[in-house]
This record gives C-alpha cells, sequence and structure tokens, in this order.
C-alpha cells in the first residue's frame, strides 16, 4: 500500500492529458506554434512567481546541494535538464499541432506507442527488471499499435514521433530525482520559454485579443502542464518508469473516447480490437500490484 500514492499520483496526471482535447480544439484556428509560445511563457512565468514568493528556502538548499556536486556530476546534471527542456518543447509542439491539424486520435495513439518505448528505454538504460507477464503485457501493447498503424500509417509516424519525446523525458526524470520537483520543472519552463523566445517575434501571429484564447491558455498552462507534470515527476519519484509508462495508456484511452463520442472521429472495429488489446496489456502489466492493493485492503487493520 506505500506505493499507492504515486499510482493515484501517476492515474491522475493522465486522466487529466486524456481530457486536453477539451481545452485545446477550441483553439484550432489559432496557429500551433502560438498556442505553444503562449502556454510556455504562461507556465514559466507562474512557476517562477511561486518560487520567488513561496519556494525561497527550497531554492536555496537546493542550490546548495547543487554547489557540492563535483564538476562532473554538476555538468551532468545542466546538460540532463537542458536536453530535458528541449524534449519537451518538441514535445508538446507536435502534440498541438497533430490535434489541431492531423487528428485527435493520433494523439491518442501517441501515447499508446510511449510505454513501449518507455518500457524498452527503461529495460536498457535504467536495467528496470521485468517479469515474462510483463514482457507479454508490452508485447500485447505492440501488437495493438502495430493493428492500429494499418488503419493510417501517417498517423503511426506521427503519433511515434510524438511518444518518442515524452517517453525519453521519462526515462531522463528517473535519473534526476535528487532535486525538488516543482524547481525542476520550473527550471525545464524557464529554459523551454528561452528556447522559444528568439523564434516569438518572426513566426507569431497577431496578438489575440479574444478573451476566451487566455483563458484557455491559463487552463491549459495550470491544469494541463504544470498539475500533471508535477504528478508525474512525483509518481516517477516512487515507482519505476515503465509502470509509470504503462500507466500512462489511461490517457489516450481516454483521448480515443472522447475523438468517437465528442469529435466524430471515425471509428473501426479494428481501432475497438487495437484499443482493448491496449488495455488488456495495461492490466496484465500492473497486475501484481492491482491484486496486490485489493488483497492488502481485505486484510484485517
Amino acid at each position: 500500500m506505500n506505493n499507492l500514492k504515486y499510482y493515484l499520483a501517476a492515474i491522475t496526471a493522465f486522466s487529466l492529458w486524456g481530457t486536453f482535447s477539451l481545452v485545446l480544439k477550441p483553439l484550432h484556428s489559432y496557429p500551433s506554434l502560438d498556442i505553444l509560445f503562449y502556454r510556455v511563457f504562461s507556465c514559466a512565468l507562474i512557476m517562477t512567481l511561486i518560487t520567488i514568493f513561496f519556494r525561497k528556502v527550497k531554492l536555496k538548499n537546493n542550490l546548495n546541494y547543487f554547489k557540492t556536486l563535483i564538476p562532473k556530476d554538476k555538468q551532468k546534471i545542466v546538460g540532463l535538464n537542458i536536453l530535458s527542456s528541449i524534449l519537451l518543447t518538441g514535445n508538446w509542439f507536435s502534440f498541438i499541432y497533430v490535434m489541431n491539424h492531423i487528428s485527435v486520435r493520433a494523439t491518442s495513439v501517441a501515447y499508446l506507442v510511449c510505454p513501449i518505448i518507455t518500457t524498452i528505454l527503461a529495460f536498457f538504460i535504467l536495467r528496470e527488471k521485468l517479469t515474462k507477464l510483463q514482457w507479454t503485457s508490452v508485447i500485447l501493447s505492440a501488437a495493438g499499435c502495430i493493428l492500429l498503424s494499418y488503419a493510417n500509417l501517417l498517423d503511426m509516424v506521427y503519433s511515434t514521433l510524438i511518444g518518442s519525446t515524452y517517453a525519453c523525458y521519462l526515462i531522463i526524470q528517473s535519473v534526476n530525482s535528487k532535486f525538488d520537483k516543482f524547481l525542476v520543472l520550473n527550471f525545464h519552463m524557464i529554459l523551454s520559454a528561452l528556447i522559444l523566445l528568439p523564434f516569438f517575434p518572426t513566426y507569431s501571429g497577431p496578438v489575440p485579443t479574444d478573451f476566451k484564447f487566455y483563458l484557455y491558455i491559463e487552463i491549459i498552462a495550470v491544469m494541463y502542464t504544470i498539475v500533471p507534470l508535477l504528478l508525474n515527476l512525483y509518481a516517477l519519484s516512487g515507482i519505476a518508469s515503465s509502470k509509470v509508462g504503462m500507466i500512462l495508456n489511461i490517457n489516450p484511452i481516454i483521448a480515443f473516447i472522447l475523438a468517437g463520442a465528442v469529435y466524430n472521429e471515425a471509428l473501426g472495429g479494428l481501432q475497438i480490437v487495437s484499443y482493448s488489446i491496449i488495455f488488456l496489456a495495461v492490466i496484465i502489466f500492473n497486475a501484481k500490484e492491482i491484486f496486490g492493493f485489493k488483497k492488502a485492503e481485505l486484510l484485517p487493520k
């Protein structure tokens, strides 16, 4: 039961992201880059203000810890966090572009591909051990994604691009756990904003005047960026990245349901079978934890 809070954090984060289309689709008339610019700038500003006014002690303690590290470790930490910011920026742009200009379903497939990539990377890079049952789950999940690619190969290409960037981000955060989660994410947001800032004058459109645009941007910044990413980082501090990766499948399953129920995107029998296989794979991968929690609840207090 000690890990339950980490599982709940991951489930909450990915459930939120599953409903992302509800606040992103209303902005489909705006260029993807504009949405990205204002989203990242808002996140960086909000988190920096919170750090300045409410987290000074944490910031000081983390800076003192950083100073105690040997130069090689300092370079590694800085390098990992710069790479994290680049991956996040690329993931956000590709996600926004594909959702608003390709299809909602293509983005849902992206986060079906992501857990497979995350699990494989965790096995080879982080040396996380997987049981035979968990490998069976990975193979089932991959089979579901292959079935989906038959329906639309181009969607799978876009999906793999989105999924790969976030999978790499997850793996990096698993080895980047010695610092305060909020400050780490704040650092990523500031770096991402700095990466985008030189492109803003040339590639941004006219300054939006509709209040609705800024309302949705702030909702996206807080409820679909800062909150779920913090929950995600918290989950990674308590459970393996491969498990977090497989729980991520909740995101595309919710997005898949919304794509058909809300946005009337065509739904075929092959897609239903594919998602059913992937959902079964998630249950199998986390079977030990699921039945472990259930058993623990039945034990006398």
